[in-house]
């Protein structure tokens, strides 16, 4: 197929496309009525953050989301931003944005390609199959086009695939490699099949930790679909709130987003609650995928010991163990999950920088950081709680 027959569009609402038609290319997979691999990137989700005012005008994310027509065929979308700052998107290039105005330029705006708010590997390349390769370079010289026309400092891909890692390299983007701590199920039979892979001394510290959890005074609940119902959303609601305060000063999500979840997302959601005296007092809210759960939020009005472990972590844990799954996400940061079998992954996003200077600075930089995380990845690797043959079979 030739380049010239394929027409960019960018859209500035996803009420602008039919739901069927972009997700035939966000989740080709879910055409069998299964999960789509990566919930975050289907119309339904990404219309949730529009819908709620999560992202749009006052929020410095800006939907420009593109589309790539072949004959009138949408071949490949991609969910991309003209963002005002760098806040909520867990690769921090505030330090990048900072040099670069000392020395007189103009960083913001920018363009990012990634989901708002969410530090979650997945395509962000949207391209139907068949396509892959067209797709891609269309979407990716689109992109670059649009941030040179109209003068912007850059464009970033974030939490992208390895394999898009990969083709954006060979397409001449800058790469950047950066660590999470994900679950990895080992064909565990059950929670305590896991607990056997472990050193003795982690496997009863764990046991130790869900017992004082579990005995907090109350009850741990684990909802999904139907069974999450609106009382359910204004419990989660303050723990967000809490918790967003704390950590960014303003939550991102609006309260619209919770009621959109209700109404469209709850089939994509596990919510763990922890309830004590007739009251909500703790919860998580994880993300279901094809194979991998997203734990993505947590919140508490009550604090009490090792719950925070025991709703983010071994909950989540037990269900991808019962339901199949392959992979737990657990977020951005947190050495403290590698004791509880939370294991160092590399992640990946790709860059491209108008500014030659600043992009052969940018360079040298990404290539030291690279070699310093791999550096990490390893050591934390030697330090996780596995069995020593298993932690060999594991490096």
């Amino acid at each position: 197929m030739s380049e010239t027959s394929i027409e960019i569009s960018i859209l500035a609402s996803l009420r602008e496309i039919d739901a069927a038609e972009w997700d035939a290319c966000s989740a080709p997979e879910a055409s069998d009525g299964g999960r789509p691999n990566d919930p975050f990137t289907t119309h339904r989700f990404l219309s949730a953050m529009e819908d709620s005012r999560s992202v749009g005008t006052g929020t410095g994310w800006q939907p420009q989301y593109l589309t790539a027509r072949a004959d009138g065929e949408l071949i490949a979308t991609a969910p991309l931003y003209a963002k005002g700052h760098s806040q909520g998107e867990y690769i921090f290039d505030h330090n990048w944005a900072q040099a670069y105005e000392r020395a007189g330029g103009r960083y913001y705006p920018k363009l990012q390609m990634a989901v708002p708010f969410t530090p979650a590997t997945g395509r962000r390349f949207l391209v139907k199959p068949g396509f892959e390769e067209a797709g891609m370079a269309a979407l990716t010289q689109g992109a670059v086009q649009i941030a040179d026309q109209n003068n912007l400092s850059s464009l970033h891909v974030t939490f992208c695939t390895e394999a898009e890692r990969a083709a954006g390299h060979d397409m001449g983007l800058l790469e950047r490699t950066s660590q999470q701590y994900h679950w990895l199920n080992q064909g565990y039979a059950n929670f305590d099949d896991f607990l056997t892979a472990l050193a003795a001394r982690k496997r009863k510290a764990i046991r130790k930790e869900r017992a004082q959890a579990q005995g907090f005074g109350g009850r741990i609940v684990a909802l999904t679909g139907d069974q999450i119902q609106p009382e359910h959303w204004d419990a989660f609601w303050v723990f967000y709130q809490d918790t967003g305060a704390r950590k960014w000063g303003t939550p991102y999500l609006t309260r619209a987003f919770f009621d959109a979840a209700q109404e469209t997302l709850r089939d994509d959601i596990l919510l763990v609650l922890a309830e004590r005296d007739g009251r909500y007092v703790a919860g998580a809210l994880n993300m279901i995928g094809r194979e991998t759960l997203y734990g993505r939020y947590w919140g508490c009005t009550e604090h009490h010991a090792c719950l925070h472990f025991e709703l983010c972590y071994y909950q989540a844990i037990e269900f991808a163990i019962n339901n199949g799954l392959q992979r737990v996400e657990a977020g951005a940061q947190g050495d403290h999950k590698l004791a509880r079998g939370y294991m160092p992954v590399p992640t990946h996003s790709l860059h491209w920088i108008r500014d030659p200077g600043l992009r052969d600075a940018i360079a040298n930089y990404l290539e030291a950081e690279a070699a310093a995380v791999s550096e990490d990845i390893e050591i934390l690797t030697s330090y996780g709680p596995f069995k020593k043959t298993i932690m060999e079979e594991q490096q």
